[in-house]
């Protein structure tokens, strides 16, 4: 779905009719499960703008990383929730797709000298990236960035933490669909060192039916840089997958233990599409997403699954 631009005088109902919500409480409230509420690193419900400026999104995890709605501000935030303790969710997607500009919705924050508050993917050990998506357009978008009109965008970008090093692009951990042999899959893709290599876990199943247009859809990636292991869960159960490397491109033997990832500050959170700064369109997703997580360790599948179910 192209979105079209909003006029101000609706922008501005928007925000006045739906952002009187009362925010959630930190790490999540209620609407976290007891065993996750220590890890959550941070959490964005989009029903909680940031008092003063409705363009950027509170952070309600224990990091107190707020972050911007990249071009379409309060608009993003739209009457639907993925379950029953949800009041909005947020709007995606690409806007002109004839036109290499910066005008994509798409949200996350970055900082060339690293996010103090992401700290604790600092020298990390794991993570888990979970949340509420539903596809509401075309996807994957027309590649915004060349002249070929029948080129398209080889991922749809959903969420991520950023490396240490990243130019808005290049992540440490990343849920997100990407052409994996000439096809299109659901991944967990990984990266232990910053400016290191990429390890991807795939999906097995048809992307189309993990994700199926117009459907909520509970997804969950989960990290664990000290035993090289990610995995893959839909509605709280564990998808079917593979590897794509079958070597060692975490570089984890022959290092003390425990492996880690690099002690830098990520640069960032990207959602919707890479390159939070804005300076560049890659990857959008015409999508809602809503509920979204980012823990500092990975969760198990009893969690994934109590989770899903909360």
């Amino acid at each position: 779905m192209i979105i079209r631009r909003v006029p101000a005088v609706l922008a501005a109902a928007v925000v006045g009719a739906s952002l009187a919500a009362a925010p959630a409480s930190a790490h999540g409230g209620p609407d976290v499960v007891p065993s996750l509420k220590r890890s959550v690193v941070a959490y964005y419900n989009f029903d909680s703008p940031v008092r003063g400026n409705p363009a950027k999104e509170r952070d309600l995890g224990r990091s107190g990383t707020d972050i911007d709605l990249v071009n379409g501000g309060a608009a993003m935030r739209v009457q639907d929730r993925a379950h029953h303790r949800s009041g909005r969710a947020l709007q995606l997607g690409q806007v002109n797709p004839n036109l290499a500009g910066n005008d994509d919705w798409k949200t996350g924050i970055y900082s060339p000298t690293g996010v103090p508050s992401l700290r604790a993917y600092n020298a990390a050990r794991g993570a888990t990236i979970m949340g509420w998506f539903k596809m509401t357009g075309t996807n994957p978008s027309p590649n915004s960035n060349t002249a070929d009109p029948d080129d398209r965008f080889n991922a749809i970008g959903l969420a991520g933490v950023l490396t240490g090093n990243s130019n808005g692009h290049d992540v440490r951990a990343l849920l997100e669909l990407i052409n994996v042999n000439g096809e299109l899959k659901v991944v967990a893709l990984g990266r232990r060192l910053d400016g290191g290599n990429s390890q991807t876990f795939a999906a097995s199943q048809d992307w189309q039916s993990i994700l199926p247009q117009g459907e909520w859809v509970h997804l969950a990636a989960t990290f664990d840089f000290d035993d090289g292991t990610m995995a893959l869960y839909k509605n709280g159960r564990p998808l079917d997958g593979f590897y794509t490397r079958t070597d060692d491109p975490w570089a984890l033997e022959g290092e003390p233990e425990p492996d880690a990832t690099t002690a830098s500050d990520p640069r960032g959170i990207k959602i919707g599409g890479s390159f939070p700064q804005n300076t560049r369109e890659q990857n959008p997703c015409n999508c809602r997403m809503d509920t979204l997580l980012f823990l500092d360790r990975p969760a198990t599948a009893h969690e994934v699954r109590q989770q899903y179910h909360r």
